[in-house]
């Protein structure tokens, strides 16, 4: 992997594949430049795809004290490394800090999100005040394997599911990036949407859920979409939160490939 340095002089490690437009996919709670790899190489014959392990992720490195800012410029300096502008897609929380990124200033010529995970309404802003106290309870604590069960129960992954991943061999890569948790947490600020953030937001922005997701983050996808001047909505019929990469390509090549055209007529 390359390394470039984040303004805090936090190393950021990223791969590059493919060529053409520069598109950069940034992931989401409890991945890495390998998780998105599939994606990846299913963009790569049209695009020039940058994928980075996130702060405190696999082959970067972790400076502190977390701030969002933070992340926004590691992010900023992924983009540099691409070429100075990109179009990006965002998953889950990584779908959260590209529109952070991008209301704070990130050159973005397209914007792509999958399920950022707000919460809004009032029962939602509970649950979310709930989860983000227990979580900071079990990683100052120091049970960094609790606050992985803690958020894989919070998606949606059944009880019997996280005790056979915790006999996996993949549990060990999760616990380690538990800390990476309160990031995520972070990011998502109460859990509404920061709709007046947003409304500076200029892209073009396609928001994506799945059909089979939750009703909650179908809803929370369409909230979403409303609060953005520039966006439009579609639901993928089948998927859930474990997006398919299959299922997301050709997507993103459609709308990141009208990014191909408006450079070819400039």
């Amino acid at each position: 992997m390359d390394k470039i340095l984040s303004r805090d002089g936090t190393m950021i490690a990223y791969r590059r594949r493919g060529e053409g437009p520069p598109v950069v996919l940034v992931g989401g709670a409890l991945s890495t430049a390998e998780t998105e790899a599939p994606l990846a190489r299913l963009l790569a014959p049209r695009f020039h795809v940058v994928t980075y392990d996130r702060r405190g992720r696999g082959a970067s490195g972790d400076s502190g004290p977390y701030a969002v800012e933070r992340e926004i410029e590691d992010l900023a300096a992924v983009v540099t490394a691409a070429g100075g502008r990109a179009s990006v897609f965002g998953v889950g929380a990584g779908g959260a800090l590209a529109l952070e990124a991008h209301a704070a200033g990130l050159p973005v010529d397209l914007l792509a999100v999958y399920e950022p995970p707000y919460t809004p309404g009032a029962s939602g802003l509970q649950y979310k005040a709930c989860c983000t106290s227990r979580l900071h309870r079990l990683l100052s604590s120091g049970d960094r394997a609790g606050a992985v069960e803690l958020f894989l129960a919070v998606t949606g992954v059944p009880a019997d599911m996280i005790a056979r991943m915790r006999r996996a061999p993949l549990w060990s890569g999760l616990v380690s990036m538990a800390h990476t948790l309160a990031y995520d947490d972070a990011l998502l600020g109460d859990g509404s949407i920061p709709a007046e953030r947003l409304a500076s937001v200029t892209a073009r922005t396609l928001v994506v859920c799945g059909g089979a997701s939750t009703a909650s983050a179908r809803m929370s996808t369409r909230a979403l979409a409303d609060a953005l001047p520039r966006s439009r909505h579609r639901t993928l019929t089948g998927q859930t939160r474990e997006l398919a990469p299959q299922a997301m390509a050709p997507v993103l090549a459609e709308f990141f490939g009208r990014d191909v055209y408006a450079r070819q007529a400039s």
